[in-house]
């Protein structure tokens, strides 16, 4: 029996959460109002719709099919699971996409699919979809597709004229991993399709000699996801793999995938630690990294095995491991030590900077930046606050752990 479009809905968007989202950070600003066409973004990213759950979402989220002729250990998508299959046509698609726009449930599409025939029929099928609605419809919103891989480059090429972001995923942290749990795809071929892109990207900002104006090729660039958990791959060699994928591709984002054993997979993939713990202390290492001036090293050191503490971030437990670098005067302090300091975020530590030119900041100035004054005062000295012997206090980690709670009996 024929499955309703509803029922085809239901199924390629929940099969689809597996795929990590970017939402629209990184575009182009276009709006439909000026420049005529359908639907808007900002260059800031949208963020105005809204799932029966109360989470903010705004990409139409799904795959154009979860058939697929690869068998990936980890995906559950993979042609020996046993899950329901269901496909769209690229027609389909685009209706699907104008009309969640116009009842004002999305401002942009997320696409992604299991490959069908091949990859580059596959990949021929989504670049239709943006195409479509791009020339034919005017759609101006976001767009974000996740390319197919082995597809051919000039259908990357073709895509990237009219996604606003393009994804190549590296499936997993090691070549060793792709190679045992994916052996359908190449760690090399995918590092080529994320050079070509990344070249691709490049050219594209430079000015023509005609009109000294820059072509809209993926403006919110490239993206990547990686599976964590379903090898042994240790956190510091996971972050390592993402420094060296940052700096050689220029990714905007790697995207960190928590593998959760799925029945079928279980015996061959076991669950090494707490899945969505681990995803959540990954990103906030990898944003130490990116904007925290931390180096992978420091921030997997304190283990010894190389993996992130799950109890508390990996900022508070750099700072536990090097207690001789603290207190930091606010007052004094430059810019990049300040950064280091457990509870001092980016624009806080700009904030300080800018008002500390006016006068001498104590804790209570700490207090009016929304600084949690408890996470930070161990660490600091201000006016009229030393930490005096607070820092070398033998219980200083159980200060920052959450209190214990009674969990309901029933």
């Amino acid at each position: 029996m024929a499955k309703s479009l509803k029922d085809r809905l239901a199924i390629l968007s929940d099969a689809a959460k597996y795929d990590a989202s970017c939402a629209s950070s990184g575009t182009t600003k276009r709006n439909s109002l000026k420049s005529g066409g359908l639907g808007s973004t900002e260059g800031s990213g949208i963020c105005h719709a809204y799932a029966p759950d109360g989470r903010c979402i705004s990409l139409l989220k799904i795959l154009m099919t979860n058939f697929c002729i690869y068998d990936c250990a980890y995906c559950i998508n993979r042609s020996s699971s046993n899950v329901a299959r269901a496909r769209f046509t690229p027609d389909e698609v685009v209706w699907l996409t104008l009309e969640f726009y116009r009842r004002n449930y999305i401002e942009g599409l997320f696409l992604s699919s299991g490959i069908i025939q091949n990859s580059d029929y596959t990949m021929e099928q989504m670049v239709r979809i943006a195409k479509d609605l791009r020339l034919k419809h005017g759609f101006r919103g976001y767009i974000h597709l996740k390319t197919i891989p082995e597809a051919s480059a000039h259908l990357i090429e073709e895509a990237g004229l009219f996604a606003d972001r393009l994804s190549i995923n590296i499936e997993l942290p090691t070549d060793a991993g792709v190679e045992k749990f994916a052996p359908q795809k190449h760690p090399a071929n995918i590092r080529r399709s994320m050079g070509e892109l990344k070249t691709k990207i490049d050219e594209a900002h430079e000015p023509t000699l005609k009109s000294r104006r820059r072509k809209r090729f993926v403006p919110a660039g490239q993206s990547t996801q990686m599976i964590i958990g379903a090898d042994k791959a240790s956190d510091a060699t996971i972050l390592n793999t993402s420094a060296g994928l940052y700096s050689g591709y220029r990714l905007r984002r790697v995207y960190y995938s928590a593998f959760s054993p799925i029945p079928d997979a279980s015996q061959a993939l076991p669950l090494i630690r707490p899945p969505l713990m681990r995803e959540h202390r990954l990103y906030q290492a990898d944003w130490l990294y990116r904007f925290y001036g931390f180096n992978i090293d420091e921030i997997t050191a304190s283990q010894p095995d190389g993996m992130l503490e799950l109890d508390i971030d990996p900022k508070l437990s750099w700072a536990l491991a090097n207690r001789a670098r603290f207190p930091v005067d606010i007052n004094s302090a430059d810019k990049e030590l300040l950064l280091r300091v457990p509870g001092l975020g980016v624009k806080t530590v700009l904030s300080i900077l800018k008002a500390r030119k006016h006068k001498r900041l104590g804790l209570e100035d700490l207090a009016r930046l929304k600084v949690s004054v408890k996470k930070v005062k161990a660490f600091i000295s201000a006016s009229g606050w030393a930490p005096v012997s607070l820092i070398d206090r033998a219980d200083l980690r159980e200060m920052f752990n959450p209190p214990p709670e009674q969990l309901a009996l029933l």
